[in-house]
């Protein structure tokens, strides 16, 4: 039996985005398109092995080993710092990881800023190159509000549209930096599974520059 490459897909448009990409290298599995709830799909025949996880959770499966290659946001390669291999900018996913203020914000350098986030370590890195003294207040959703009920000054988030922002009278003050879709490998994988990788790689890098011609 072949041996079989585990790919890790963030579930949702992205990761039906970039299946397409795999198909078309080479590694079909028609049997993931079936409308179930199945979330390991397997081509014996092509030797690959997919599975759907949450989006965040992409570059820990690749990390630990149970998955060979995945696709992840350069935001959570930023903030987490896993331990892979990062093979490919898939030009997908796009948007950007920026600070947003109430209209009008006009920043008192005198006194500490409190900024709300997700993505401490982003927000710390960022503000320490700057030499700004700040105050983390970590949250897990709805950013947005902290502002609005004084529990934050300005908050660091990714912006897609800026939609969200405009409807609760935030703008963007500053972009930190701008946020794509990578095409991740386990370590120990590209050194057994390295021909594998490289073809898929080198296949979809091909689509990419065949839809910029």
């Amino acid at each position: 039996m072949k041996e079989m490459l585990n790919v890790a897909l963030p579930k949702g448009r992205l990761g039906e985005r970039v299946y397409d990409m795999f198909e078309k290298a080479g590694f079909p599995c028609p049997s993931i398109k079936e409308n179930n709830r199945k979330l390991i799909f397997e081509n014996e025949e092509k030797g690959v092995r997919y599975f759907w996880v949450k989006p965040s959770d992409v570059a820990i499966y690749v990390e630990r080993g149970a998955a060979d290659i995945g696709v992840a946001g350069k935001d959570i390669l930023l903030e987490y710092e896993p331990e892979v291999y990062e093979l490919l900018d898939l030009n997908t996913g796009k948007c950007r990881m920026a600070v947003a203020a109430p209209k009008g914000f006009s920043d008192n350098k005198r006194r500490t800023l409190k900024v709300a986030t997700k993505f401490s370590k982003i927000a710390a890195d960022f503000y320490r190159k700057t030499g700004r003294d700040i105050d983390i207040i970590h949250l897990n959703g709805s950013i947005e509000i902290a502002p609005i009920l004084g529990l934050s000054d300005v908050i660091v988030d990714i912006v897609e549209t800026g939609t969200t922002l405009k409807e609760n009278n935030l703008e963007v003050v500053e972009t930190i930096v701008p946020i794509s879709a990578r095409l991740i490998a386990n370590k120990s994988s590209f050194q057994f599974k390295g021909d594998q990788i490289e073809r898929i790689r080198d296949s979809i890098r091909e689509q990419l520059e065949e839809e910029n011609d």
